[in-house]
C-alpha cells in the first residue's frame, strides 16, 4: 500500500511538473507575441497602399500587396542621406564609447588610486539620472563650444557612457589577476598589459557593449532631433519624425522606412549572437 501511494505521488509530481512547464511555455510565447506584435504590424503595413494603411478599419495582412512604399521612401525624403547620417552617428559613438569605456573600466577595476570609490559612485549616480534632465544644459554647452547643429556636436557628448564603464569594470573584475602579474614579471608595462594581454580577452564584452551602444544611438530620437536644423541633417528616427510632422501622415511610407531602418540592427545581432550571451554571462549582469 505504501509503495502504491509513493508511486501515485511521484506520478502526480511529474504531471504537475509537466503542467507547469506547459503553462510557462504558453506564458512566454504569449508575452513574446505581445512584444513583437507592433513589429509584425509595422512590417505588414509597409506592404499596404497608403489608402489601405490609413483605413478606419485596418487589417493585419494587406488586402493589396505592394512594394511601392519601399521605392518611394527614397525620394519622399532624403532617406539615403538619413541612412548615412545614422551610420556615421551610431558607428562613431560606438567606436569612441568602446575605447573610452574600456580604458575607464580597466582603470576602475585594476588600479588603486585616490578617489576611485568616489568616481565609481559618481558613475552609479549617473546611471540613475534621466537623460532628459540633462539635455538642456548639455545642448547649451555644445552650442557654447561652437558645435551646435553639427555631427561632431551630436557625437562628442555620447563618446563615453556610464553604463559602458560599469559594464567593462564588471568584466575586468571577472578576469584573473595572475595574467597581469605574469606579464609584469616578463617586463611588460601597464599599456602593454592592457593592449596585449587584457584587451584581447574582452572580445565578448566589447561585441555585446557595441551592440548596446549601436542599437541605442541608432534608435535615439530626442538628441538628434534637438541637434538637427532640418530633415537633411537628421538621423533616421528624427528624419522620420520630422517627415510625419511636415506632411500628411503616410503610414505606408513611414512603416517602410522603419522596416528598412531595422535591417542593420538585425544583421548586427545575427553576427554577434553567439558572443552576446557570453558577454553578459562574464560581466555579472544576470
Amino acid at each position: 500500500m505504501a509503495q502504491e501511494l509513493v508511486a501515485t505521488d511521484s506520478a502526480l509530481d511529474r504531471a504537475l511538473q509537466r503542467m507547469w512547464k506547459v503553462a510557462m511555455a504558453v506564458a512566454m510565447v504569449t508575452v513574446g507575441l505581445v512584444m513583437i506584435f507592433p513589429i509584425i504590424w509595422s512590417f505588414f503595413t509597409a506592404f499596404k497602399p497608403n489608402a489601405e494603411a490609413a483605413s478606419a478599419a485596418p487589417s493585419l495582412l494587406p488586402q493589396t500587396w505592394t512594394l511601392e512604399n519601399f521605392f518611394e521612401i527614397w525620394s519622399a525624403i532624403p532617406f539615403a542621406q538619413l541612412y548615412g547620417n545614422t551610420i556615421v552617428f551610431a558607428g562613431s559613438v560606438m567606436v569612441l564609447s568602446l575605447a573610452f569605456d574600456t580604458m575607464a573600466g580597466y582603470a576602475l577595476a585594476r588600479f588603486e588610486f585616490r578617489g576611485r570609490t568616489v568616481a565609481f559612485i559618481a558613475i552609479i549616480v549617473m546611471l540613475m539620472i534621466p537623460y532628459q534632465a540633462v539635455i538642456i544644459p548639455l545642448y547649451e554647452l555644445v552650442h557654447s563650444l561652437g558645435l551646435g547643429q553639427t555631427m561632431a556636436g551630436m557625437i562628442i557628448p555620447r563618446s563615453a557612457n556610464a553604463f559602458g564603464v560599469f559594464f567593462m569594470r564588471q568584466f575586468f573584475l571577472a578576469l584573473p589577476r595572475n595574467l597581469e602579474e605574469a606579464a609584469r614579471i616578463d617586463g611588460a608595462n601597464e599599456w602593454t598589459i592592457f593592449t596585449r594581454v587584457m584587451l584581447p580577452l574582452t572580445r565578448p564584452a566589447l561585441l555585446t557593449l557595441g551592440l548596446f551602444h549601436f542599437q541605442f544611438n541608432w534608435n535615439d530620437l530626442l538628441w538628434p532631433l534637438v541637434m538637427s536644423n532640418n530633415i537633411a541633417d537628421a538621423t533616421l528616427p528624427a528624419g522620420l519624425a520630422l517627415f510625419a510632422g511636415q506632411h500628411v501622415v503616410e503610414y505606408g511610407l513611414l512603416m517602410a522606412g522603419s522596416v528598412l531602418a531595422l535591417v542593420p540592427l538585425i544583421l548586427f545581432f545575427l553576427i554577434i549572437q553567439r558572443t552576446f550571451v557570453a558577454g553578459i554571462a562574464t560581466t555579472g549582469l544576470k
